[in-house]
């Protein structure tokens, strides 16, 4: 992970309007490969390997931790949504991994639930 991705956790603040709302709106253009009536898929402007896409929903859950027991069905759907996307860009064929960033030390920089998609490249391990 970057660093200066770490150092951005650090200081990033949940609650309010965030950048991925603005991409819902379609009022920061963002290049879309999926898109439903729950959730919305896209290329990452900074991408950290030669496949990195983010899948957010479209109702404005701050994090992970913070999903209610009524999300249920559409935390399922953000992974169905992700694994569907992977097989389109072709990383099922290869491997992929899927990332959720959760709070500060999670590194979470926008507070609006994202999944990472990574792949096309081998990938290191453990992360972080």
């Amino acid at each position: 992970m970057a660093e200066d991705e770490v150092q951005l956790a650090q200081t990033a603040l949940a609650g309010g309007d965030t950048i991925f709302g603005k991409i819902l709106r379609k009022e920061i253009p963002a290049k879309f490969v999926y898109e439903d009536d729950q959730c919305v898929a896209f290329r990452d402007v900074n991408p950290q390997a030669p496949t990195h896409i983010l899948v957010i929903p479209r109702k404005p859950i701050p994090q992970l931790s913070k999903a209610e027991d009524e999300d249920e069905q559409l935390l399922g759907h953000l992974l169905t949504t992700a694994r569907k996307v992977a097989a389109q860009e072709g990383l099922d064929k290869t491997g992929f991994r899927l990332v959720i960033n959760d709070g500060r030390n999670g590194a979470q920089t926008v507070y609006h639930l994202h999944i990472h998609i990574i792949g096309g490249r081998q990938l290191g391990w453990p992360p972080g």
